[in-house]
């Protein structure tokens, strides 16, 4: 008897048993990386570093099974990390300090928060919010980070104790620490350093994180680190996690994670959906987003009630896997695996890691978020969305992740608005051998003598419809010729708002004024509804609406013989 299809997460349906050793093999690669990469980012979200481990337990397990996305890869996150780490700060919670039980909770509780706010994005269908934040925007967001990430290591790598305030206090503590640092911890992370790079570029297919870990926690173990000042992590707990609400929290405390919790769920839709929707169209697959985001909400609630932070997609260790060959989740359920064998048995070999290494491994992680290659190439082909995206990087490092967000999301909606503010339009030229030549609206055009074929690419709404207004009145006033018809190319024009009726109400007032007759060719039936609704369509009778361009240009001239 088959299995019934509706119990089979849509991420293994149609599951074949040939590619078993392939997601096999990949799982086991990609967890030699995300293990080190995860117990690294605790540094960031400022948690022990078990709860770095428990990111891809069971919130991992969680999107394997309720997700639509074959490859996506989900776990801590740098980016998530410092939201959550520079939120809670900044909330100014009397007493909390980072690594305490409280903080451990609250960072469980923001994720939480987070879970429900991806639930209540799925039943409003709102996925399209990720898209809100553009390209540009998110190389600059994501610089940002990697500055904020990596400058935060140098005093792990140092072994300088680390510093307080902005991110130019924090810079300042340790150029003005140099003469006490530790030449051994400087050994440890330079080492860890060279060692990824190393195998990056001369090896990549070799996890070079996975092998600076092991060998330097080995020569640390043998070699009594701390005897000589390096820092070690300690005694790491190990077993399950613990699994329920957050202990020490109450209901109370959700307003002052709101905020934190907000600005995670933007970076993870749209950092998720972009690369789901990437590693989907490489694959010839259609990426689900909204099936994706019960995946994420899952994993996050997930996380929120087994000890640890909140997760993201990654498109890093997603990459890791698409490049071993990994052809489903399947490859992620072995990495849960793998990390439950880790914290069942192995966490007591992990007490006499440096934390240099540890910085060292974050520390690359951070260089490689800071995209100089995306930002050339963007000042380049776009320089206006250059200055968004500098404007963003800089505002996260130096001001706050946070507001980053903020800010991010505040320059996409205004980039949005401006291009329907200031859409194309054009007058169309009415007599070329082949259509029409399309130039841009200019005092002085006209279509032909007494025509103008006037085009707008964007919906009327009350913040461009003045705007529109004042377009149409200064070609008609401009014209060489008296006009006596405007044909209003609707194609480009979805939607009319309350504002922008009022507005051509007027306009057709001011037309009828001067004799000139406003015709609508190819309106949309939504179009010409949304004008009945308004009392508008009676001034457009039938023979003033085309739905064919060519024949209400045609008309004119048998209007007018």
């Amino acid at each position: 008897m088959p299995f019934p299809k509706a119990l089979v997460p849509v991420s293994l349906r149609g599951y074949q048993a040939s590619w078993l050793g392939r997601d096999v093999i990949a799982g086991v690669t990609l967890a030699a990386v995300a293990i080190p990469e995860v117990m690294g980012y605790t540094s960031i979200a400022q948690t022990p570093i078990v709860t770095g481990l428990y990111t891809i337990l069971l919130p991992l397990l969680a999107f394997a099974l309720l997700g639509a996305s074959k490859l996506l890869v989900v776990g801590g996150d740098s980016a998530t990390a410092a939201i959550l780490a520079g939120g809670l700060i900044a909330a100014g919670i009397p007493g909390l300090t980072p690594g305490s039980p409280q903080w451990v909770a609250l960072c469980g509780l923001t994720a939480l928060v987070c879970g429900v706010l991806l639930i209540i994005a799925r039943v409003l269908r709102l996925g399209f919010i990720g898209d809100f934040l553009s390209a540009s925007v998110l190389i600059g967001f994501l610089t940002g980070v990697g500055i904020q990430v990596a400058t935060g290591q140098i005093p792990d790598l140092l072994g300088v104790p680390k510093g307080s305030g902005n991110w130019f206090q924090q810079q300042w503590a340790w150029m003005t620490s140099l003469g006490e640092v530790s030449w051994p911890t400087i050994a440890y992370g330079a080492a860890t350093i060279g060692i990824i790079l190393g195998f990056k570029y001369l090896l990549p297919k070799v996890p070079g994180a996975i092998v600076a870990v092991v060998g330097l926690l080995a020569l640390a173990t043998f070699t009594d680190a701390p005897s000589y000042g390096v820092e070690v992590v300690g005694a790491i707990q190990g077993g399950l996690p613990p699994i329920g609400f957050p202990t020490g929290i109450s209901w109370s405390d959700i307003p002052a994670v709101v905020s934190t919790a907000f600005a995670c769920f933007i970076i993870i839709i749209a950092q998720s959906a972009a690369t789901s929707r990437g590693f989907a169209m490489k694959h010839g697959d259609r990426a689900d987003v909204n099936r994706d985001i019960v995946g994420l909400s899952a994993a996050n609630l997930a996380a929120g009630l087994s000890g640890t932070f909140v997760v993201n997609g990654s498109p890093t260790k997603t990459q890791i896997l698409d490049g071993q060959k990994g052809r489903t989740q399947v490859a992620n359920l072995v990495v849960v695996v793998v990390v439950l064998i880790v914290l069942l048995f192995l966490t007591g070999l992990l007490t006499d890691l440096p934390k240099a290494v540890l910085g060292g491994v974050v520390f690359v992680i951070g260089l490689e978020l800071i995209d100089v290659k995306g930002l050339v190439r963007v000042s380049r082909e776009r320089r206006r969305e250059f200055f968004i995206a500098a404007a963003t990087a800089l505002t996260v490092f130096i001001v706050g992740v946070g507001q980053g967000v903020i800010l991010a999301i505040v320059l996409s909606l205004l980039d949005v608005i401006e291009r329907q503010y200031r859409a194309r339009d054009f007058v169309l030229g009415v007599r070329a051998k082949t259509g029409y030549t399309y130039d841009s609206a200019a005092a002085g055009l006209q279509s032909e003598p007494g025509l103008i074929v006037f085009r707008y690419d964007a919906d009327l709404f009350y913040a461009n419809a003045s705007r529109f207004v004042d377009e149409v009145q200064t070609l008609v006033q401009a014209a060489p010729d008296k006009v006596r018809w405007l044909i209003l190319d609707s194609a480009g024009i979805s939607d009319i708002d309350y504002s922008a009726a009022q507005n051509l109400a007027g306009l057709l007032d001011w037309l009828d004024a001067r004799g000139t007759k406003l015709v609508l060719a190819r309106p949309e039936p939504d179009i010409l509804a949304s004008l009945q609704r308004y009392g508008l369509r009676g001034r457009f009778p039938d023979e003033a609406v085309f739905d064919d361009l060519s024949t209400a240009v045609k008309a004119f001239p048998a209007s007018t013989a």
